[in-house]
């Protein structure tokens, strides 16, 4: 490594595409060319991304430090701040969810020897889903400038095509795979009423939109968003009853990446009306007693226990 510049190094978090590479920004190449490591989930996958736009990943010559260049910036970075290169110097470090707690203290070291730092995940915005936080924490701690790289998010590229309110809405990622943690989180959803944002895996996806058809109410509207950006792009605005047909009936809607994103309950429903809740009442008497069932449902919607009580009282008599 060459000697570190005098300006303090960087932490970028670098957006990249999510499938249309030319989503790319050229902010994104120069700081990718340019720093020392670049921090990324898989490197195999990384790594033809950065062949693509010509950014070595094996630094070739050395190169020596000048401090009489001016300090870089957001617009022009220093030359020196891409680490000292020793030859064959190998900038592509491995850094996933197995091995954080490893690399995490490794790359802020490197980074307080001068030497900028970029993360980058396999598609998209960086910690999106994806693994980094615990990064980004140590760099706050350490006190490491922390910048971003803005672009491509799967999550707002949905938002946006969703014809759903987007003032106010939830990201909440990807659900539990098991289906008791699935439904017990969809059922903590159920009275939220901005826009929710999932994720959701291909073979998890007609189970996924089953349980909140079933905890949301089918005709809750949702809009359905695959392989954003890429050649066989979906983007389809429904009901969530209508929807799980329409996966169904295609295997090709179960492959890929998924994004769902759901309306929330109608604020300006009659919280009077307690039938509105009966899919919520109805899933909780699977498995509850009636009195379990009503004091949960009564933390979920804010409507009184024994109004709920009655109510379940009722469907089971139906």
């Amino acid at each position: 490594m060459s000697t570190p510049t005098a300006m303090p190094a960087c932490l970028y978090i670098v957006a990249t595409p999510i499938g249309n590479l030319t989503d790319m920004t050229p902010h994104a190449v120069d700081i990718l060319k340019q720093v020392a490591i670049i921090a990324c989930e898989d490197t195999r996958t990384s790594g033809k991304l950065l062949s693509h736009f010509g950014i070595d990943t094996k630094d070739k010559k050395s190169s020596k430090t000048d401090d009489t260049k001016a300090p870089a910036t957001h617009n022009n970075l220093d030359d020196s701040e891409a680490v000292g290169k020793q030859k064959g110097h190998n900038k592509l470090w491995a850094y996933h969810e197995h091995n954080s707690a490893i690399q995490t203290p490794k790359i802020i070291e490197m980074i307080q020897q001068g030497h900028s730092v970029a993360l980058i995940s396999d598609a998209g915005t960086p910690l999106v889903s994806d693994p980094g936080y615990q990064l980004v924490q140590a760099a706050h701690a350490a006190g490491v400038t922390v910048s971003p790289i803005v672009g491509a998010s799967a999550a707002i590229a949905a938002l946006s095509v969703a014809g759903l309110p987007s003032d106010r809405f939830s990201f909440i990622g990807f659900l539990p795979a098991k289906t008791h943690g699935r439904q017990k989180q969809l059922t903590a959803l159920t009275s939220r009423t901005e826009t929710l944002i999932f994720y959701e895996a291909p073979h998890r996806i007609i189970t996924s939109l089953e349980d909140m058809a079933t905890i949301f109410g089918a005709d809750r509207d949702v809009a359905f968003c695959r392989e954003l950006t890429k050649t066989f792009e979906t983007v389809r605005k429904s009901t969530l009853g209508d929807l799980v047909e329409f996966v169904k009936a295609d295997d090709n809607q179960q492959r890929g990446e998924i994004v769902v994103v759901v309306a929330g309950v109608d604020a300006a429903q009659d919280t009077d009306d307690i039938s509105i809740h009966d899919k919520l009442l109805q899933r909780l008497l699977e498995d509850l007693s009636v009195k379990k069932a009503a004091a949960l449902a009564s933390d979920i919607t804010g409507v009184k226990k024994n109004a709920l009580y009655q109510r379940l009282l009722e469907l089971q008599a139906e």
